[in-house]
């Protein structure tokens, strides 16, 4: 069996799965926030756990984890668990675990996830993004990530907005210190401050992403033209993954995600930023949801 772990900023989920797919036992612990060795034992009590729920012996490990992964040494960096960052969380669970283990970024794991068994099973390209409290993205050509050596592969949420308008610039400061990337954006609080600003609002304390887009279905229009700025903006992003990668699906996940109306809308918006006048790319909601990161940490 393989196991699947999300080592997030307030849970680490376990999930164990078959050589087919099936899930054979899940279980989640609080995460020890800033608590390096304290993580790798609540990782390996989950597994004994899990273990001795399915009645066998897990032989391989996928973590997920927040923040860049290097492919050579598993070290973490850039991410917001920052008791993880320059750490050997590779080597180390593998001592600890008595088993290999692979670390990947969890944005990397939801697209893998999706890829495999998900919305783009079948599909040779797919870009997996995440529109959350951040944004992210993963690739996965012939079911197999592609990081990069930099180990940023599908980092989209750190370009520059495409093609901004007069009232974009310099644009809103990204999570990384720059002005202007997608993640500035396209994020669930991002699109929050954007109604703020709009509305004459403070940009804290205002409503939420839920919140607005539920205003929005309601026929306010401020949140309408909120959202259908948002569009606008997703469509030039995408646009420009399209024309780099020409993936065959593009798979959404994060809260943003469960917007139903972007489906329809956004398509064409990309389409119009596609060279060549023609696109057949699809973009789709995930399959699996919450469960996307962990099945993909199973999977890798």
């Amino acid at each position: 069996m393989r196991m699947g772990v999300d080592y997030g900023g307030t849970k680490i989920e376990g999930i164990l799965l078959d050589d087919t797919g099936k899930e054979r036992a899940r279980a989640r612990v609080p995460t020890p926030r800033g608590d390096y060795q304290g993580g790798l034992d609540a990782i390996r009590g989950l597994m004994l756990g899990l273990e001795k729920e399915a009645g066998g012996k897990v032989t391989r490990v996928g973590i997920g984890v927040p923040g860049s992964v290097d492919r050579e040494t598993g070290r973490v960096s850039m991410g917001n668990s920052t008791w993880l960052d320059g750490m050997d969380l590779r080597g180390d669970l593998a001592a600890a675990l008595d088993r290999p283990v692979k670390v990947a970024n969890d944005a990397n794991c939801f697209a893998l996830s999706e890829a495999v068994d998900g919305a783009g099973a079948g599909a040779q390209v797919v870009f997996g993004v995440i529109l959350g409290s951040g944004v992210g993205g993963g690739i996965v050509v012939h079911g197999r990530l592609v990081e990069g050596v930099n180990a940023i592969g599908g980092e989209w949420g750190h370009i520059p907005l495409p093609t901004p308008l007069d009232d974009e610039r310099p644009g809103p400061v990204c999570s990384c210190g720059v002005p202007g990337h997608v993640e500035a954006w396209l994020s669930g609080p991002s699109f929050a401050r954007d109604y703020a600003r709009r509305s004459g609002l403070p940009e804290t304390g205002g409503p939420t992403a839920p919140e607005i887009i539920a205003r929005a279905g309601a026929g306010e229009a401020a949140a309408l033209e909120t959202l259908q700025r948002y569009e606008d903006r997703l469509g030039r992003g995408l646009g420009t993954i399209v024309n780099v990668l020409d993936p065959d699906v593009i798979v959404l996940g994060g809260g943003m995600s469960n917007v139903k109306r972007l489906y329809d809308t956004v398509p064409p918006l990309i389409g119009r930023h596609v060279f060549g006048g023609r696109f057949n790319t699809r973009l789709v909601p995930n399959v699996h949801g919450d469960s996307s990161g962990v099945r993909g940490a199973a999977w890798l």
